[in-house]
């Protein structure tokens, strides 16, 4: 990260912030640029927070040298807005945003979802679906030869062949739909630098292929050099081909046609994660490869800081009016880590992030809070100190020796690694010292709590009850039953009791009695049927609680409970795993964490009488539901009845005192609506032979 003393920019326009990227051609020439050399395309709104991909990966390049603008959520339909900066004199950067796109756009069961939280006012239809497609196609729109480089959660996670659970087929590399020239992987700040830095200095895209969490494309020449495809071993470098050792795994037909080679490439993706010990990946698709190197090496401290410590304004472009949720939620927050090595199988940020903990200085935090400290429009509230996990910081192996060659996936599951180390020392110093800061009077927790850590020691659970809790400690045991946890890689549910009552009994010794923890638990994951869920929702009403909110498992492309959800079958042990595909049988789960709100009794009913579980309609203790409907549910479900039926049946009786003319006068009809999957044009059914 050297500065680039080919161009100079002036940076500092006041005491901890730097002017922002231009995003409209009036911007950039009023910084007296007559052209950039990277145009950093974006699916959400521009904000200046080192939260946010965009932010960093512009504030770095700039930091090395490099010009840099943000075309933030184009038009997509047209090139005009592609083309508003000039030629880039580098490469175009292609990001969805900081989420999938149709993870952002629909819900679990494939829905409309009502807002965006990335964009101004919460408003959806400002990014395409897939939207990495159809901005790589634009930029090569505008702009022929000018290389299109994507990354990215979404990029990220559809390297290689993967399950899309919104068409429900297995689809290629994004690299290949997108043609990209390159797709880099994982987080992405040492490689977008790297890049630029070739660029610049006349070398070209494939002179990249050295680089580490990058993917790229083998033409029919190239790949016929990797002679007997399907060889599973592992491989020399090929030079220029591959240069690092190399496996090839199933293919994209083979992925696509049999479900077996499908989990049989997912354990070999898994099982490469690790980047001390991890090879490329060669993938066929039909005559062509793709290529993806091993992740890159975890950052070092020094490294973290210098991407903490570039001046954010920490503000959205002024051009926005409207708030935006994103923002909102996270501009008072601190991120002091990345990485997760709990390994969940359901979660995305171990495949991104990777698993070893990177961890920032105390000093460089405490430099972040001073400058937000002084800013006049902070309230003194931290909302979030934390980041993928609130209690992993500076946690890491203590045998590097070890970690070197270790395959693990977590090292909390089945048990807490006797490697790991656990100490919560130097987190609980930073809290304190955090809030201690002149202009801080409040730091919250709000990232996850990974509870079999947090009762390793007491005095950090002490720490939480008495200084950075709001009443609420969100915790997420995720399940009850240790089928299903085991699928998860999530500690037994007893593990939850043993938390709960010891962060009960910290509350109590702090003069804090009142305080809880709220528990999240997901519906539909893999291993869960309605025996499961039943099991779950006895454990609620045993202990009390009641969840206001239910999360459902949507199959995220790359996940190993994707794999689960797709195949049936876990692919690290290669046993069957039940799934619930049907959208039906995945509303009953859902209401059966949710059995005790009245609107839910005929479909709490029916799961029950479905699994044979009668004996827990009544009056019993266990009993979920009465044996009778109460009013409530009654009325609920004739409401949904007269909502089906509005519009299309019915007319309106003027109202006099309204002012309305006497008479009868049908309502206007509703605009029909199109399906809510992707791509369906009508409300009929595709037949799926």
């Amino acid at each position: 990260m050297k500065p680039n003393s080919r161009l100079s920019l002036p940076l500092w326009e006041k005491q901890y912030s730097a002017p922002l990227a231009p995003t409209t051609r009036t911007e950039m020439e009023k910084r007296g640029w007559d052209a950039v050399d990277v145009v950093f395309v974006t699916g959400d709104a521009y904000i200046d927070h080192p939260s946010f991909a965009m932010a960093i990966l512009q504030r770095v390049l700039e930091a090395a040298g490099f010009r840099v603008a943000i075309l933030s959520q184009p038009n997509w339909k047209s090139v005009e807005d592609f083309r508003q900066f000039g030629k880039p004199r580098l490469f175009f950067a292609v990001s969805a945003g900081n989420m999938d796109s149709l993870i952002n756009h629909y819900t679990a069961n494939k829905k409309i979802r009502n807002d965006d939280a990335y964009s101004p006012g919460g408003k959806i239809g400002l990014r395409p679906d897939r939207a990495t497609l159809p901005y790589s196609q634009r930029c090569r729109e505008a702009f022929p030869g000018v290389p299109v480089i994507a990354g990215g959660v979404e990029a990220s996670l559809r390297r290689l062949a993967h399950f899309d659970y919104w068409s429900e087929t297995v689809r290629r590399s994004i690299l290949l739909d997108s043609k990209a020239d390159l797709v880099v992987y994982g987080m992405g700040e040492k490689n977008i630098v790297q890049i630029a830095q070739r660029l610049a200095e006349g070398k070209t895209v494939r002179e990249c292929r050295d680089l580490r969490s990058v993917a790229y494309r083998l033409g029919a020449k190239e790949a016929s050099m990797i002679s007997n495809p399907n060889q599973r071993k592992v491989r020399e470098p090929l030079a220029g081909i591959v240069e690092f050792p190399f496996q090839v795994i199933p293919s994209f037909t083979e992925v696509k046609n049999d479900k077996l080679q499908f989990v049989e490439a997912t354990r070999q993706i898994h099982l490469n994660t690790n980047p001390f010990n991890a090879h490329a990946l060669v993938q066929f698709h039909e005559n062509e490869a793709v290529v993806a190197t091993p992740p890159d090496f975890p950052l070092t401290q020094e490294q973290m800081d210098t991407l903490y410590d570039l001046p954010f304004t920490r503000r959205p472009h002024p051009k926005y009016t409207e708030p935006i949720p994103a923002y909102e939620m996270i501009k008072d927050s601190v991120t002091i880590m990345r990485g997760c090595f709990g390994g969940c199988t359901f979660c995305s940020i171990t495949a991104h992030q990777g698993r070893i903990i990177q961890s920032r200085s105390p000093e460089s935090i405490l430099r972040e809070v001073k400058k937000m400290a002084a800013d006049p429009e902070f309230k003194g509230v931290i909302s979030d100190i934390g980041g993928a996990t609130a209690n992993m910081y500076q946690m890491r192996c203590t045998r590097p020796d070890v970690e070197a060659k270790c395959k693990r996936l977590s090292c909390v599951h089945p048990t807490i690694c006797k490697l790991l180390g656990t100490d919560h020392g130097p987190l609980i110093e930073l809290m304190r010292k955090v809030r201690q800061e002149p202009g801080i009077r409040k730091v919250f927790v709000a990232s996850g709590i990974r509870m079999d850590l947090a009762q390793l020691s007491d005095e950090y659970v002490k720490e939480l009850a008495e200084h950075h809790t709001g009443g609420r400690l969100k915790v997420a045991p995720e399940h009850t039953h240790p089928e299903v946890l085991k699928l998860m890689k999530k500690p037994a549910v007893d593990n939850f009791g043993v938390f709960a009552q010891q962060f009960k009994e910290a509350s109590q010794e702090v003069g804090k009695p009142k305080q809880f923890v709220v528990p999240y638990f997901i519906a539909s994951h893999p291993g869960s049927d309605l025996e499961e869920m039943i099991h779950l929702a006895i454990y609620l009403k045993r202990n009390g609680y009641r969840p206001d909110q239910v999360q459902d498992f949507i199959p995220a492309p790359f996940d190993i409970a994707t794999c689960m959800w797709y195949t049936g079958i876990d692919p690290m042990t290669g046993k069957e795993v039940k799934v619930a595909r049907n959208l039906r049988d995945r509303k009953l789960q859902r209401a059966l964490m949710q059995f005790f709100k009245p609107e839910n009794w005929f479909e709490v009913r029916e799961a029950l009488v479905k699994a044979g579980r009668t004996d827990l309609i009544g009056s019993g203790c266990d009993c979920l539901i009465p044996a009778q409907p109460p009013k409530e549910a009654i009325e609920a479900k004739r409401a949904k009845a007269n909502q089906a039926l509005r519009h299309d049946y019915t007319h309106s009786i003027a109202n006099p005192a309204k002012g309305e003319p006497a008479g009868e006068h049908p309502v206007p009809p509703q605009v029909p609506q199109k399906g809510y999957r992707p791509k369906r044009t009508t409300q009929r059914r595709r037949n799926k032979r």
